[in-house]
């Protein structure tokens, strides 16, 4: 609550003012100052907050599924999460890598233009020496990559596109490639250095190794869909995949489901001496049964049609005809219920 100043310590303070004894700026009210946002017209902001949360939410996945994939072909314990997501110029980001590094071109079909996925050198390093039989150890080497180092690293980097097509899924049908690998920033121009771009940077731990891996994915090659990252859409997708994918597995499984098909000829009642006496080319006149008279064809004990019998080929056979609409009795018998209350 703010206190309420009296006349005489009114007066008072302005002549300590006047006289210079207290600064003016010493009384300033808190209340007054207003909180200021530094804003660069030279490089505007082209993502709003809500495609950067779908951004994140995006590559929250392919990080999850980027560990499950590493883990099982390194054989060690890998981690990647999603550390942050941030838009910059593409001269801020190549400023910000290491050199040498490893930086894969990628190309975002069917999106035009290149996207860069940079792989810390300690990550890589520890990749590499884990696929040939090392322990995955620490090391401080600095150094570009050797062809068979290369060579390596672009079936990591194959692997790894995998899982990035399958966190886009929801968006668009991503087919992403590798163009060529460079270890010099510098040699990677995929956009004008003041060009806009979106960084994930994620957090990469391999053993006991951690270093940063980052995809960065200029916004002239995202603004075709820039519409469908928002929340709303990618949740709306989301959920539209899941009952699709639940309509898929119960059309399976019911695919492996067997029914009897019964084409009722006629009904007849007789004794079971008569039924035992039954003998191969005896004759069974039916009651009430003409012989151009509609047969019925039940599934299971349920009447669906009506159907004439004939011939296909040497095979007997019934043409399906009008559809039987017939009323289960447990449902017949709850409409009476309703009917008699």
């Amino acid at each position: 609550m703010t206190d309420i100043l009296s006349q005489d310590e009114i007066d008072a303070l302005l002549n300590a003012i006047s006289t210079g004894d207290v600064a003016e700026e010493e009384y300033s009210s808190v209340g007054e100052q207003k909180k200021v946002k530094i804003y660069d017209f030279k490089r505007p902001d082209k993502f709003s907050k809500d495609q950067i949360r779908t951004l994140q939410m995006m590559h929250e996945t392919f990080a999850r599924l980027a560990t499950t994939g590493l883990s099982a072909q390194l054989r060690a314990l890998v981690g990647v999460h999603v550390a942050s997501v941030d838009q910059l110029t593409y001269e801020e980001f190549i400023r910000s890598i290491p050199n040498p590094t490893t930086l894969a071109v990628i190309n975002m079909d069917p999106l035009k233009g290149s996207a860069i996925l940079e792989i810390d050198p300690s990550i890589s390093f520890t990749i590499i020496d884990r696929l040939f039989g090392g322990k995955g150890e620490s090391t401080k080497i600095s150094r570009e990559l050797s062809d068979i180092e290369l060579s390596v690293m672009e079936g990591i980097i194959v692997r790894i596109l995998g899982n990035l097509r399958e966190s886009w899924s929801q968006v668009i049908d991503l087919r992403p490639r590798l163009g060529n690998i460079e270890t010099n920033p510098q040699f990677a121009q995929v956009v004008p250095p003041n060009d806009m771009v979106v960084l994930i940077t994620l957090e990469t731990k391999v053993g006991d190794v951690e270093g940063m891996t980052n995809l960065c994915i200029p916004y002239i090659t995202i603004e075709p869909i820039i519409n469908k990252l928002s929340a709303q859409y990618w949740y709306a997708t989301v959920r539209r995949g899941e009952t699709d994918q639940n309509k898929a597995i119960i059309q399976e499984r019911l695919d492996g489901v067997t029914i009897p098909l019964i084409a009722e000829v006629g009904s007849l009642e007789v004794s079971f001496m008569d039924l035992m006496n039954l003998q191969v080319g005896d004759v069974i006149k039916l009651e009430n049964t003409p012989i151009k008279s509609e047969m019925v064809v039940k599934i299971g004990e349920r009447k669906k049609f009506k159907a004439i019998p004939g011939k296909v080929g040497n095979r007997l056979a019934v043409q399906i005809g009008e559809i039987i609409e017939e009323i289960p009795d447990e449902l017949l018998g709850s409409t009476r219920s309703e009917q008699e209350y």
